[in-house]
């Protein structure tokens, strides 16, 4: 399938073991026109040799080395500086995309005209034996319900930059969480495609694992970061954990 250029943003920190089959999930897409900018943010393993093995086979895939750790954040702006797309999509270095996900999603977006979509997906355990629940959800997301929300997965995201407009992550933890806010509060709503196109590996050693960091860092995005009153924080909040705790009920 041909159709609008897809650039693929992928921070990469010690995916060595992961790596290779992320890639060769985006290489099985039926949609054929996509670039994909892994970059690698100084890993202590041999994530930057598996891209660069791979990309020198496949020019599509380009490899970005930063020239220090600076996280997450800084490891996707530099994929966004890169990009050549007018579609953005998200896709983490130890997750994966089910065989048609981009054509698929496409299509819906182009039938809803919307600015960003997400999908449904399910988890996988470390070494990909065992596969969770699907985790559904919502067809729209306004900001403010976004605000209340853990609906979406950054590795089903897609943007569409003509509608969303040019954006860049910010140096916080949940640095996606705040892109995707930025968007809507612009008047966009997110949109959920119904379809379970991703799995989503969870490790052990993910920072994201850690609840307690987690619940202290979204609130701090509520006050620094949105500049949400006390009382509009503490909704946000409630709500927030409430639906979280419903999502990471079950595997």
């Amino acid at each position: 399938m041909t159709g609008p250029l897809v650039s693929i943003v992928t921070p990469a920190w010690r995916a060595g073991r992961f790596v290779g089959e992320t890639i060769r999930s985006v290489q099985a897409q039926d949609y054929g026109e996509w670039e994909m900018h892994v970059v690698d943010d100084c890993s202590p393993d041999d994530t930057a040799e598996r891209v660069e093995q791979i990309a020198r086979l496949d020019p599509r895939v380009r490899l970005i080395r930063q020239p220090r750790n600076c996280g997450p954040a800084a490891a996707r702006n530099a994929a966004l500086e890169a990009a050549r797309g007018r579609y953005l999509a998200f896709l983490d270095s130890d997750d994966l995309w089910l065989p048609g996900k981009l054509s698929r999603q496409l299509a819906f977006m182009a039938e809803r005209d919307a600015a960003l979509s997400f999908t449904e997906f399910r988890r996988i355990n470390e070494d990909g034996s065992t596969v969770g629940r699907r985790v559904t959800v919502p067809d729209t997301l306004s900001y403010r319900q976004l605000l209340c929300n853990t609906a979406i997965a950054t590795s089903t995201v897609v943007v569409d930059r003509e509608r969303a407009g040019e954006f860049r992550m910010k140096k916080t933890y949940y640095d996606d969480f705040a892109a995707w806010l930025e968007i809507l509060r612009r008047g966009h709503l997110a949109h959920g495609f119904r379809e379970d196109l991703m799995r989503y590996r969870v490790l052990a050693r993910s920072v994201s694992r850690n609840k307690t960091r987690s619940a202290k860092m979204v609130w701090q995005a509520y006050r620094r970061i949105e500049g949400l009153g006390l009382l509009d924080s503490a909704w946000c909040f409630v709500n927030y954990a409430a639906r979280g705790a419903l999502k990471y009920q079950r595997f």
